[in-house]
């Protein structure tokens, strides 16, 4: 395979002119890198760090990536530090879980703004947990930078003080992986998904997205997120299925792949599944064999491939992600990285909206939205490991790149990356005209 090349964004670019064409996006690879790390200095009268929130899915079904997260998120809080903070100022995480669980989500946003006066709150993942948080961070006007996938955010069923620039939506990811799936799997789909919103994101847009390919759904069966054994669902897959899109999630997803290599054996159908179906599973786990040749979207790449850019080094350096993406200290420890890359991205982009703004203190945080509202082209470079982005200011919504990658030998390897454009859809909410 020839190295993996990745599109920079130029600086110079408006969004209006992004969203209308991302040919203005060149194909160079940016190498961009920090300036050279300063000490803390005073600002605006004040050397008292910044209190980022981080709600964290410690325990619950989210405990995995909750694990992972936070690993990221004290690493790049260590980074920015080690660059003079923000606006002077070193940061400063304070966490809490709130066990995957909407109502205790809420309660901590209530908490990391009430309780320990933290300027944002930060960190979210689970769609049900965002939707039942968000109204609660709009309550008491805290910016809620959340790092999730659904499409709460870029629908409008959330609120001003809501964003999410540090990761791409599922309407995004499954318009962009629908013509690979079509072109080289297969037009009859079956899809297994997670019951709850998440999931039903990935039924509705993947539906619509297959079916503009000239393909269909011939089945969606969804399974509850808590379940632990799965070979009856598997039956219910017709026999003229062409290609299997899974997407689970939560503590038995190894078990999830397993019974479905189980059930099939050598007769399997094309088989596309987002990574979440094995986040933090070692792909190398006996019973796994199956899944050889099948593809897999991915948000970041799990394992180091051909020609990954400097910048990409030095982020699994400071995470501590080893070649095969598990952790430096424990092989057997795999990482989340599919998603995790977007808590650095998002604590970058705070830093970058605080700095914008001038951010003080809490009598900012109006600033701050603004600031964050009015980025545009994120390049690749050191504070976007991951790849370039698009930020939508209307929307709250990041566009970025994907990853389709193929298990072979036990590892994945990357074969195809979308462009930017390939996520785009037509703006569904205008947040700005929301009052702050």
């Amino acid at each position: 395979m020839a190295p993996r090349k990745i599109l920079s964004a130029s600086a110079g670019t408006t969004r209006r002119s992004m969203l209308k064409g991302i040919a203005a996006i060149g194909a160079s690879t940016a190498a961009t890198g920090f300036p050279g790390f300063t000490r803390f200095a005073r600002a605006a009268g004040s050397d008292a760090p910044i209190r980022i929130g981080f709600q964290v899915h410690r325990t619950g079904i989210g405990a995995t990536y909750g694990r992972w997260y936070e690993r990221v998120t004290n690493a790049a809080a260590r980074v920015i530090n080690e660059m003079g903070g923000i606006n002077g100022r070193p940061v400063e995480i304070v966490a809490e879980d709130d066990g995957t669980d909407p109502k205790r989500g809420a309660e901590v946003v209530g908490k990391l703004a009430n309780q320990h006066r933290c300027d944002v709150a930060y960190g979210t993942l689970f769609s049900h947990v965002v939707i039942g948080s968000a109204p609660r961070a709009g309550e008491l006007k805290i910016p809620y930078f959340v790092v999730s996938e659904g499409h709460h955010v870029a629908s409008g069923m959330l609120n001003r003080y809501t964003l999410q620039p540090g990761i791409t939506d599922v309407k995004s990811q499954v318009m962009a992986m629908a013509p690979f799936v079509a072109a080289n799997l297969g037009r009859k789909v079956t899809m297994i998904f997670p019951d709850f919103a998440f999931g039903h994101n990935h039924r509705d847009f993947f539906s619509e997205a297959i079916a503009a390919q000239g393909g269909e759904v011939l089945a969606r069966i969804a399974i509850p997120p808590t379940e632990t054994s799965f070979t009856r669902y598997f039956a219910k897959i017709p026999r003229d299925t062409e290609v299997i899109y899974h997407v689970m999630v939560g503590p038995s997803v190894l078990t999830f792949v397993k019974e479905m290599g189980e059930f099939f054996g050598p007769s399997a159908p094309a088989i596309f599944g987002f990574i979440d179906s094995l986040e933090g599973v070692d792909l190398a786990s006996p019973g796994l064999e199956f899944l050889e040749g099948s593809h897999f979207w991915e948000g970041m790449p799990r394992y180091e491939q051909p020609g990954d850019p400097d910048y990409v080094k030095f982020y699994r350096e400071q995470v501590g992600l080893d070649a095969n993406g598990a952790s430096v200290d424990d092989p057997d420890d795999i990482s989340a990285n599919a998603h995790m890359f977007a808590c650095w991205e998002t604590l970058f982009t705070i830093k970058n909206g605080m700095e914008r703004a001038g951010y003080r203190g809490p009598e900012d945080r109006a600033a701050l939205i603004e600031a964050v509202e009015d980025i545009d082209i994120m390049p690749a470079g050191r504070e976007h490991p991951q790849g370039p982005k698009v930020f939508n200011g209307l929307t709250h919504q990041a566009f970025g790149v994907q990853y389709i990658s193929q298990v072979r030998n036990s590892r994945l390897e990357v074969q195809h990356v979308t462009a930017i454009k390939d996520g785009f859809y037509p703006d569904e909410v205008d947040y700005t005209k929301q009052p702050l």
